[in-house]
């Protein structure tokens, strides 16, 4: 994500402008990260996975002047086709960090705002047993006897890729079949002003 983010910064001419850090939430920010109050925006965006929430919104909006934002899965994880586990009868936790995260900002005072989008995400494969082999990766966590509902949803709705051979998401050829709907990843943008006091 970073060497998009890069690319882009490149293309646009905004390397005076914009500076990419990667840091862990563990990381003691005061000694590796950046100074308090030294950006504009700050934000983390699909990478706000801790078991201090409260922790790493705090070092956010102790970094930002004027705006953070995070962005959060808002249903079920980006690695599940959601439509496909319910049509197999599939368990699947759907994540409610989101929820957690804004009820966090309003205990430290702030006023987030969010904003729910979809990604659009198309998985293809070049027969039936490879994509058996590639959806399978979903049936963990007590879905491991559902490979046979599998193999008959996917022979059911598996249709030809018009964009076969073409480069994919990840530049890789796309494969020969897909299925026969677009699976959808919902996400929550959450966006508040920084209500942290700068440090003297």
């Amino acid at each position: 994500m970073l060497g998009t983010l890069d690319a882009g910064i490149e293309y646009y001419g905004l390397e005076d402008l914009i500076t990419p850090l990667e840091l862990a939430w563990d990381d003691d920010w005061d000694l590796v990260g950046p100074v308090a109050k030294t950006v504009d925006a700050a934000f983390a965006s699909r990478s706000v996975t801790t078991t201090n929430l409260k922790g790493a919104l705090a070092k956010l909006d102790r970094t930002a002047r004027h705006r953070c934002a995070v962005t959060m899965v808002a249903n079920s994880s980006p690695r599940y086709d959601l439509h496909l586990m319910n049509a197999i009868g599939a368990s699947v936790t759907c994540s409610n960090g989101f929820v957690y995260a804004f009820n966090i900002l309003i205990q430290l005072g702030a006023l987030p705002q969010i904003t729910y989008f979809e990604s659009p995400r198309r998985d293809t494969f070049d027969s039936l047993e490879a994509g058996v082999a590639d959806f399978s990766r979903m049936l963990e966590h007590g879905n491991e006897d559902k490979v046979d509902r599998l193999r008959d949803y996917i022979a059911q709705h598996m249709i030809e890729n018009p964009h076969a051979g073409e480069p994919g998401s990840k530049g890789v050829p796309q494969g020969r079949y897909m299925l026969d709907h677009i699976r959808k990843v919902r996400w929550a943008f959450i966006a508040w002003e920084p209500v942290s006091e700068s440090r003297s």
